[in-house]
């Protein structure tokens, strides 16, 4: 992990805090109405609008790329006119997410003004702040600090002002940084990493005297915490090859036998003792701390200096046999990893080294100013890479690289389901085609209007039977059959002479037809409101049947014109979008080259440096041989400890170490800022 992004390793929880603030809404209870309005936190709102609800659902699942998304459509359709102000937050939010701090930016700016809370707008300056320093925008990281207009909590304020430091030493300003640092109280950490900076920012500005106490009080701090630990292995090491620098053996000695034998700087400090030791002339004790480092990983550039700084030293004392066959191993190792680095740099020209990188992101959905690479691929270049690995610039061209990844594997996902789109036209336009023919034969037969006609007719018939209580036109079948039988016997008896019989037929049909003829007319009212409610159950029917009519026709004529629209639509979007794809091969390749150059100018640096040593071996075996050959003279000189005013190296000397890792023993995340480091290891400190 760099130490930018150490510094904001803890950020992402907290910032959320500030953004979900901004475009969270929920539905207010009446109970809060009466609370008093919270300085640090925005009003409770309801949300109004169905489509702001649909984005808030997608960014509380952490889907910030789909909210954005959808945020942006709605807006553009103006879906959301309920929630302008509040929308316009939450997409600030999510382009801060996704690293876009440029538009990130010109929304806040816009929008955090005096109605917003002012705990939750000094918060966002302060983030916003952060974004632009780790992305080296100084003068505006320092405006939006600068807006910030109250003190923020205890944990924030102290974070504040380290950052703010920090920005101070970036630009040089190290009278202002010292200023504020020195009148500054804050939590044990922030000022142990605030001193730490502040000294090794004075150190490189030629200013030992003064950040001797920096140093030493980061050097000598208890903690039981492995990033503290770390921090101050670190302020040793850095003062320690400071004294070396100023000439001064001893106290570099003390300062360098402070750090950790198993803390991630204990290489260096080894390599560093060493020299302290050769300075003061002791080149047997200098064989201690040397002969122990010569046993670790040739990848460390210290590891690499002790190849030859111990055959120097066994120089100094006469035992040349041991000199010489130090020097000869050290030839054998420099041209082995030479060899693999050649090995390393052609598969890395090759653009497989980010395909392993990203392997196992892949399928993870990663992307955004947050993410960062967790675990290195097991290949043959990883091994050589660590620093540029870890390195600020690779991290963000890294960061950038993986989310255009992250949008090519989107657009393709979006253009298959244009893919699906199309298809959908296609089998609408088929429908169509299919069922034109049998919807132009309903319109036709205007069977609407019919079936209007027909009710008409029905009710003017009930009005009929109510007017004429014709009570059998609403009997049951059986009683209409039995009323029309009746009618009949009447005319078949009217027919007959008249007669004892004929009389008794009569009376008895008058019976029958009485019973008959009550029993209508006792249900008649019932029956009659039934058919009224029927009648008006059928209105509503033939509403709907007309309605559906009506939305038949307007289809017959729209659809074709609708579809055609959707087709024009799809083929520019699937335009724009093959555009865009188009774009961002290119812009992906850039990235690539970009990266693998990084890479290869590290990777290259430490070929150069193992082929100086190389030579430098070489060149001393060489020499040991001639004065065997020529008689016995004095030691050679191969390499001379470092001197106080650091010049270039003397006929066989070491280089220097071209740069110090910020890593820390713990992995975790150590809030060290980007501050200039301490000087650089080697033989010349």
């Amino acid at each position: 992990m760099s130490r930018t992004h150490a510094l904001f390793a803890g950020s992402r929880r907290a910032l959320w805090a500030v953004v979900a603030a901004f475009g969270a809404a929920c539905v207010a209870q009446p109970a809060l109405a009466a609370k008093k309005p919270d300085p640090d936190k925005l009003p409770v709102t309801r949300i109004r609008d169905l489509h702001y609800g649909d984005v808030l659902f997608y960014f509380y699942q952490g889907e910030n790329f789909e909210a954005l998304t959808r945020l942006t459509a709605f807006e553009m359709w103006g879906r959301m006119p309920n929630h302008e102000a509040e929308s316009q937050l939450l997409l600030g939010g999510l382009y801060l997410e996704l690293g876009l701090h440029n538009e990130a930016g010109a929304r806040f700016e816009k929008l955090l003004g005096p109605e917003i809370p002012s705990g939750v707008r000094n918060r966002a300056w302060f983030y916003l702040a952060k974004i632009w320093y780790v992305r080296g925008y100084l003068d505006r990281a320092e405006a939006a600090l600068l807006r910030i207009d109250r003190p923020l909590p205890t944990a924030l304020e102290a974070e504040k002002m380290h950052l703010y430091a920090n920005l101070l030493l970036r630009q040089g300003r190290f009278p202002e940084a010292s200023k504020l640092l020195q009148g500054w109280q804050g939590p044990a950490d922030w000022t142990a990493y605030a001193k730490f900076n502040l000294g090794v920012a004075l150190v490189r500005d030629g200013k030992l005297d003064q950040a001797e106490p920096f140093l030493t009080s980061v050097g000598t701090l208890q903690s039981s915490r492995n990033e503290l630990l770390a921090l101050r292995d670190r302020a040793n090491l850095a003062l320690g090859f400071a004294w070396l620098q100023a000439n001064e053996p001893a106290k570099a000695k003390a300062a360098l036998a402070a750090v950790r034998l198993n803390g991630p700087f204990s290489s260096r400090a080894l390599l560093g003792a060493g020299w302290a030791d050769a300075q003061l002339g002791d080149y047997r004790a200098a064989l201690t701390p040397w002969l122990e480092l010569r046993d670790r990983n040739l990848l460390d550039a210290a590891v690499q200096e002790s190849y030859l700084a111990v055959p120097y030293a066994f120089a100094k004392l006469d035992a040349t046999a041991q000199a010489s066959e130090y020097y000869e191993s050290a030839v054998k190792s420099f041209e082995d990893e030479s060899l693999q680095i050649d090995d390393a740099v052609e598969r890395i020209r090759s653009g497989k080294m980010l395909e392993s990188i990203l392997e196992k992101e892949a399928t993870g959905g990663s992307y955004g100013w947050f993410w960062q690479l967790k675990d290195v691929p097991n290949a043959p270049e990883t091994r050589y890479l660590y620093t540029v690995l870890a390195g600020h610039d690779f991290q963000e061209g890294l960061k950038n690289y993986r989310d255009l990844a992250y949008l090519d594997k989107t657009l393709s996902r979006w253009s298959d389901s244009f893919e699906a789109y199309a298809n959908m036209i296609d089998t609408r336009e088929r429908a169509f085609s299919e069922r034109l023919p049998r919807a132009d034969q309903l319109l036709a037969q205007d069977g609407a209007g019919d079936l209007v006609r027909r009710r008409n007719e029905l009710d003017s018939r009930l009005g009929e039977v109510a007017r004429n209580a014709d009570f059998a036109a609403l009997g049951t079948a059986e009683q209409r059959d039995q009323w029309e039988r009746i009618k009949r016997a009447e005319e078949a008896l009217a027919a007959e002479p008249a007669g004892p019989d004929r009389d008794e037929l009569a009376e008895r049909l008058r019976v029958v037809r009485g019973v008959l003829y009550w029993n209508l007319a006792e249900s008649f009212r019932g029956r009659m409101f039934e058919q009224r409610r029927a009648l008006r159950d059928l209105d509503t029917v033939l509403r709907e049947t007309q309605n559906r009519w009506e939305r038949l026709a307007r289809a017959r004529a729209s659809v074709p014109a609708n579809t055609g629209d959707f087709g024009q639509r799809l083929s520019a979007a699937g335009e724009k979008l093959a555009a865009l794809r188009e774009r961002l091969v290119v812009t992906r390749g850039k990235q690539n080259d970009l990266l693998g150059t990084l890479a290869v100018r590290e990777l290259e640096a430490q070929q150069e440096r193992l082929n100086t040593y190389q030579l430098q071996a070489r060149f001393a075996l060489a020499t040991i041989y001639d004065r065997a050959a020529s008689g016995p003279n004095d030691a050679p000189k191969p390499a001379a400890s470092p001197d106080a005013e650091g010049d270039a190296p003397a006929e066989g000397e070491l280089p220097a170490e071209s740069s110090e890792s910020g890593a820390s023993d713990s992995g975790a995340a150590a809030p060290v800022s980007d501050a200039p480091s301490p000087p650089p290891t080697g033989g010349t400190p």
